[in-house]
């Protein structure tokens, strides 16, 4: 089973060597070279645009210190995922079974090596959107695994399984948003931890804090609401 994963607009600095690692091996240098080139031109407003911030960072790409992507970003998600503090077989787990999806880099394996960036969600460089751009090259990815998909929605626009698994958490009845990645973070910890590696094992699974109150099946994926206690 795969478990699909968004990034996080906060990221860590520094790493190792300096070269990039990818296990999906799709067309990205055109776009990574689009960015590259666009980070030397542009004027400090379009860099802040870009960035989604007012901090301004010497970023160059191709000849920067890389880490692992589960480690590069530091959001929500990835805090109560906490994968430093994992044992090795659960981070081994995670390295070869969570796929991030990056604005950048467009699909990852949770230990492809990558540099730090910075590129808010949806800003286009010189009128390329990553979604669209990534869109037409994800459709060579063939995820034949089960897949549990943790994404926010937006990263359906890079790609879109053909059936998987979705939860939604709901606090008092209404829709947890801010603490959803919490929860999705959470999950995927206890995912690593007891080697949940399909559906079946997933359906037998009680996540703590988190009470499963209704599945609906829809045509292309099944939604699993939760009822959710305090963090």
């Amino acid at each position: 089973m795969k478990i699909l994963f968004a990034p996080s607009e906060a990221k860590s600095l520094g790493g190792g060597e300096s070269d990039m690692r990818f296990c999906f091996k799709i067309e990205r240098e055109e776009f990574l070279r689009r960015y590259d080139e666009f980070l030397k031109k542009a004027s400090e407003e379009e860099l802040k645009k870009l960035f989604g911030t007012k901090e301004l960072l010497k970023i160059d790409i191709f000849n920067s210190p890389v880490k692992k992507a589960i480690l590069r970003y530091t959001g929500v998600a990835y805090e109560y995922l906490d994968y430093l503090n994992l044992e090795k077989e659960s981070q081994n787990f995670l390295d070869e079974n969570l796929i991030i999806f990056s604005n950048l880099f467009g699909i990852l394996c949770a230990k492809d090596l990558i540099p730090f960036y910075k590129l808010k969600q949806g800003e286009p460089l010189d009128g390329v959107k990553s979604e669209n751009y990534y869109k037409e090259k994800l459709k060579e990815i063939n995820l034949q695994e089960e897949i549990l998909d943790l994404r926010a929605g937006y990263y359906e626009k890079f790609y879109k399984p053909p059936y998987c698994i979705k939860m939604k958490f709901l606090k008092n009845g209404k829709t947890v948003s801010h603490w959803a990645k919490a929860y999705r973070g959470k999950i995927a910890r206890e995912i690593a931890l007891n080697k949940i590696d399909s559906f079946r094992k997933l359906k037998n699974h009680r996540f703590k804090e988190l009470t499963l109150i209704e599945i609906q099946q829809k045509r292309d994926h099944e939604m699993w609401i939760f009822e959710t206690t305090p963090l």
